[in-house]
């Protein structure tokens, strides 16, 4: 199995034969949760992708462990980039789209409150659903191995998400009516992808107005129709795919 990754603030002057700690929630989950024993691998990460691999040197009570770093690594950043622009799923399926797209590889997370969004955060339930949405993409970054944790963003209205359409160098809208499938798009080879992905009402033809004049085209993934929870995986995954980022 590949080291697990814990979360630090920051590696900033780490080097390649010195030791770090990992101490707090982290180090009482590398510790009283994993076990982790002297000898065993382990990768530290800021999430922005550098990582501090090395072994276990040391274990000092239920949530403190030395790190001894072998190696430090950075990823490059990635080409081009995918965000997905998510309305808001019923109950926790919200959670399940950020999870699945972390660990699927997306680069960040837009939560949008669509028109016929049965979910709509307000007041302290915003802060705390967004609170939810971020704490869940750095546990799948970590589960999933990660380097580079995907931005979420803080939610957008139609109108905001329209700029950030208008900025990308390929817009598109997941729609079932679309009448050209995501798998033969033209996909710039630079720059940044933005998928919107309607709520289970679908994208209202007002949103969809709004979303072409900002040059925002119509895709659809396949035959069938994905839930809104899972559309974005898929279609990450699919472009991931095909812009060689998993080759």
């Amino acid at each position: 199995m590949t080291a697990p990754v814990f979360l630090v603030e920051s590696l900033a002057g780490v080097r390649a034969g010195g030791t770090l700690t990992l101490d707090g929630p982290e180090g009482r989950h590398a510790v009283s949760v994993r076990r982790l024993r002297t000898g065993e691998e382990v990768v530290l990460t800021d999430g922005h992708g550098t990582g501090a691999h090395g072994t276990v040197a040391a274990v000092e009570g239920k949530d403190r462990l030395t790190v001894a770093v072998t190696e430090l690594r950075t990823e490059d950043p990635p080409r081009p980039t995918i965000t997905v622009v998510q309305a808001l799923p019923k109950g926790d399926r919200g959670e399940l789209a950020v999870e699945t797209m972390t660990e699927t590889g997306v680069d960040a997370i837009v939560p949008w409150p669509a028109a016929r969004c049965v979910t709509q955060w307000k007041g302290e339930r915003a802060a705390k659903a967004l609170g939810k949405w971020r704490a869940t993409a750095r546990e799948a970054g970590k589960q999933s191995r990660r380097l580079t944790f995907p931005e979420v963003a803080d939610p957008l209205t139609t109108k905001q998400v329209a700029a950030l359409l208008a900025d990308a160098d390929l817009a598109a809208v997941l729609h079932e009516e679309g009448s050209t499938p995501l798998a033969t798009a033209e996909l710039p080879a630079e720059g940044r992808i933005v998928l919107v992905v309607g709520p289970e009402g679908g994208v209202s033809p007002e949103e969809l107005t709004t979303f072409a004049e900002a040059g925002a085209k119509p895709y659809r993934l396949g035959t069938t129709v994905l839930r809104t929870s899972t559309a974005g995986t898929a279609a990450t995954a699919l472009l991931l795919g095909r812009t060689g980022r998993w080759s």
